[in-house]
């Protein structure tokens, strides 16, 4: 079986430290990401929060940072609980100027059950679509 992956780049109008700190500081993430139960861009550092499905069903995502290299890249696992799989969120930050090109690739998604919806590549696609194309750019054009 091949693998699964998901590749988002979008660029944003907001400088790269910006970018950095709205992925890394647990208050910024919880007004546009998650609420995540702690957060430390820290290898090692694991950490959960509570995301839902189209129909409203909540999963607890278990994640553990892989890499860390400040302003340039974050990598962590990402799991359900009580779900076979793993699979693997890769953010890369680059400064072009005063903005910022951010590349968010999510591998791994055939790991996760096949006869389960809310694992299909389609729900990753448009939950993605939806927070680096218009919830991340909307919370950095209100808070910075």
């Amino acid at each position: 079986m091949g693998t699964t992956e998901l590749r988002v780049e979008k660029i944003l109008n907001a400088p790269i430290a910006h970018v950095w700190k709205a992925f890394t500081d647990k208050a910024e993430m919880k007004k546009w990401y998650f609420d995540m139960n702690a957060f430390e861009a820290k290898v090692g550092f694991e950490f959960q929060f509570i995301g839902t499905d189209g129909d409203c069903n909540e999963f607890v995502h278990l994640c553990k940072i892989i890499e860390v290299i400040p302003y340039k890249k974050l990598v962590h696992s990402w799991s359900y609980k009580g779900y076979a799989g793993e699979s693997i969120l890769t953010l890369e930050f680059f400064e072009e100027g005063a903005n910022t090109r951010i590349v968010l690739t999510h591998a791994g998604l055939e790991s996760f059950p096949s006869d389960h919806k809310a694992f299909a590549k389609a729900n990753f696609e448009a939950g993605w679509a939806e927070i680096i194309g218009s919830n991340l750019p909307n919370y950095l054009q209100k808070n910075f």
